[in-house]
């Protein structure tokens, strides 16, 4: 294996693993969104009522 084969190759296989990263946690924040019973962010309790 040469370097010319195996940076590109790394190269590909972290822009995969961020990708695929990306996706699950897009669709985890999504499914917390649309419940009702998910707890508030700690942001959000920071925040004084007005």
């Amino acid at each position: 294996m040469t370097a010319e084969f195996l940076v590109p190759l790394l190269a590909l296989m972290t822009l995969l693993a961020f990708t695929i990263f990306a996706l699950v946690s897009k669709k985890r924040t999504e499914e917390k969104l649309h419940n009702p019973n998910a707890d508030k962010s700690h942001l959000a309790k920071d925040a004084p009522d007005s």
